[in-house]
């Protein structure tokens, strides 16, 4: 996809930008004009985020806090930021975890892939081939240790945990996880996935 950018008569209908020869480059997502929030490259393409869902939204929120609640003190959580693979692929993961030393300034927009040690992303129908195909094998060549993919099963959360194999420089599954999630690695989380999207009482209104 492409960025938007207006013709300065004052009308609404965006025209839309002509990439660059070979693609656009990590460092546009910093100047490009009238980029909508949260844009991602990958593979010289820009990609727009779709509206997002309330599971989307609370799981996110869910991640970043109790994530970072069991984290090592030396260790940093943060939700929706970019990270640079490459020169063509700078996605913006769901959450991260990465070395407190990697945070520089206030005003940083991006981290270098090959510092996050835990990535999550949290799947929605538009995102779920990315999720589960595209970013992996980035992410794997990127040497993330570390990957996990929420998933929305009729209304409950599913996380599907992976670990970087060093000798294929892949990943493996190491667990799929229900209503509760325990894992020692990175470093030890034990989480209640039922808390994501809790059942309505019988008096709620339906």
């Amino acid at each position: 996809m492409q960025a938007p950018t207006h013709d300065g008569t004052g009308g609404r209908e965006p025209r839309w930008a002509v990439p660059p020869e070979g693609g656009w480059t990590a460092d546009d997502l910093d100047t490009l004009p009238n980029l909508p929030p949260h844009t991602e490259l990958i593979d010289g393409s820009l990609v727009f985020a779709c509206p997002q869902t309330l599971f989307h939204s609370r799981a996110i929120s869910f991640f970043g806090e109790y994530v970072r609640a069991a984290e090592p003190s030396a260790l940093e959580t943060i939700s929706r930021f970019t990270i640079d693979i490459d020169r063509h692929n700078r996605p913006e993961p769901d959450v991260i975890v990465l070395p407190r030393s990697v945070i520089r300034s206030m005003d940083q927009t991006r981290a270098p892939a090959d510092s996050v040690i835990l990535l999550i992303e949290v799947t929605a129908d538009e995102t779920l081939t990315r999720d589960r195909e595209t970013k992996p094998v980035k992410y794997a060549r990127a040497r993330i240790p570390h990957y996990w993919r929420v998933e929305n099963h009729d209304g409950r959360a599913v996380v599907y945990v992976f670990e970087l194999e060093p000798a294929t420089g892949a990943y493996t599954s190491t667990g799929i996880f229900h209503d509760r999630m325990k894992v020692s690695v990175p470093f030890p989380v034990d989480l209640d996935l039922t808390a994501i999207t809790p059942r309505r009482r019988a008096a709620d209104p339906q």
